[in-house]
């Protein structure tokens, strides 16, 4: 139960960050080489709201929501819209995103030295398991994480379908060029997804140290997961994140647990490879990801 309760929580969270990756890129056209770095940004906001206020970190879900959402905005506004009016290329884009997302680790990395000495206890790796809770034996982080899954999917549908604004975002990710031509403000729509995509980010982030230890390079890790979950389920639908989600994080963690039974536990260590081989064979069997497939399509209708 253990292992499995992990692979669902670990899914639960990809989901999360996935998605925001996915919404940015069929928004803007930019894969976000940064996104990896919001969630540690949420993973260390909640680590200092605990030890400077006392607040179980899962109290500060709500508040890392916002900042994330404000990260994100920040990296839209003051770094890719600049270039997109200079008529920037993709790698041009690309290569801002990784580089803000260097800028980012030399913060965090920094932040984590300095609260390392106000709050006298290390903050260059940490864990929130020793704080977690259970409900009939299952732990609070799966109960947490699948809430947070829940209520997310059911504001996107609420949102997407429910709403003039959604509609317009709808009509923005399908196609730019048509939604302005109809009057619709896609800087709008572009911005908003930013600070959704942040904030998701964020949120999953204060969750996972009660999963994994946490690092200052822990957002440098983590992105290769997020890229292969968006790829495998299919970076042009919202729907590939949750599949490619739940595909990666349950393969990753279950199929790097089978291995180290076989091989030791050393096997651990390179859990992301699964990701990227599951990665490679989606790519070379469908490139467009399985919502991209015939099969999906028909399933959808």
């Amino acid at each position: 139960m253990g292992v499995l309760e992990g692979a669902i929580t670990y899914a639960n969270l990809l989901v999360l960050l996935s998605l925001g990756l996915t919404l940015t890129y069929i928004t803007t056209g930019v894969p976000n080489f940064a996104h990896g770095s919001f969630a540690a940004i949420g993973a260390y906001f909640a680590f200092t709201v605990f030890k400077l206020l006392g607040i179980n970190p899962y109290f500060a879900v709500p508040l890392s929501f916002i900042l994330g959402g404000i990260i994100g905005v920040i990296t839209y506004t003051f770094i890719l819209k600049p270039l997109i009016k200079r008529n920037a290329s993709l790698e041009m884009l690309m290569i801002a995103t990784l580089a803000w997302d260097i800028i980012l680790f030399g913060v965090i990395g920094a932040f984590a030295e300095s609260i390392s000495t106000v709050v006298k206890s290390p903050a260059t790796q940490f864990v929130f398991t020793y704080l977690d809770f259970t409900i009939g034996g299952i732990p609070g982080r799966l109960i947490v994480s699948s809430l947070l899954i829940l209520l997310t999917l059911f504001g996107l549908y609420i949102l997407l379908y429910k709403t003039k604004f959604g509609i317009a975002l709808r009509a923005s990710m399908e196609n730019p060029a048509l939604a302005e031509a109809m009057g619709i403000n896609v800087e709008s729509t572009r911005l908003f997804s930013w600070f959704l995509a942040g904030a998701l980010a964020s949120m999953a982030g204060s969750v996972l140290p009660f999963l994994q230890e946490i690092v200052p390079a822990t957002g440098g890790l983590i992105i290769v997961s997020i890229f292969a979950a968006s790829i495998v389920g299919g970076l042009h639908h919202i729907a590939g994140a949750l599949v490619g989600g739940y595909v990666i994080g349950l393969s990753e963690s279950l199929i790097t647990y089978g291995l180290s039974s076989i091989f030791g536990t050393g096997v651990l260590v390179y859990g992301k490879v699964v990701s990227l081989l599951i990665m490679i064979a989606t790519l070379l069997m469908t490139p467009e990801g399985i919502t991209g497939t015939k099969l999906w399509g028909r399933l959808v209708k």
